[in-house]
């Protein structure tokens, strides 16, 4: 459910405001993050750091687009920043662990067979250039349309839809066809 920065504006306290947003969007943003550094330590401590940059820049906030569209291009911003910083080239990244939301109703076989095509997947995905698999994280798993990942990206439209239709195919011959 999309919650409009009015509403979270409306708490009189500014740390309350933030909390609930926190509380909101936290695991997606760590999910985005994760989706760019590949390192779950480094994705929690850029999470931290973006929902400080959140806090601080409550007031910045225009109202044109939605409060996740606002939030995700901090953080899709912020990641990229770490990404190009001298302090991620210079540091080796030794944890390569998924994270996922486990699927309670299958079977022990079932979820043994889902886990590895979801493993498989997420590789396959992890794989690809930061350009493509942000696109594909921020449709396929943020459920953003077009217009509102070229809004984040702040790219063109068409753009979007370019990179979205590579990164398919990438990922189709990755997995042999079978996506």
């Amino acid at each position: 459910m999309e919650e409009s920065m009015e509403e979270f504006l409306d708490i009189q306290d500014k740390d309350k405001a933030i909390q609930e947003i926190m509380d909101t969007y936290g695991q997606s943003v760590l999910q985005l993050v994760y989706a760019y550094v590949k390192n779950k330590a480094v994705a929690e401590d850029l999470t931290q750091e973006i929902f400080v940059k959140c806090y601080k820049n409550l007031h910045k906030y225009n109202g044109k687009s939605k409060l996740k569209t606002w939030l995700w291009s901090i953080a899709i911003n912020h990641s990229k920043d770490y990404l190009r910083s001298w302090y991620n080239r210079n540091v080796v990244v030794s944890e390569r662990k998924v994270m996922r939301v486990e699927d309670g109703d299958a079977g022990p076989e079932e979820e043994v067979i889902q886990n590895d095509v979801d493993k498989e997947l997420v590789n396959a995905i992890m794989k690809l250039p930061t350009k493509y698999r942000e696109v594909i994280y921020l449709y396929y798993y943020e459920e953003l349309n077009t217009r509102e990942m070229a809004k984040v990206l702040r790219i063109n439209e068409n753009t979007i839809k370019t990179r979205l239709k590579r990164a398919k195919v990438m990922l189709k011959e990755q997995l042999g066809g079978s996506l």
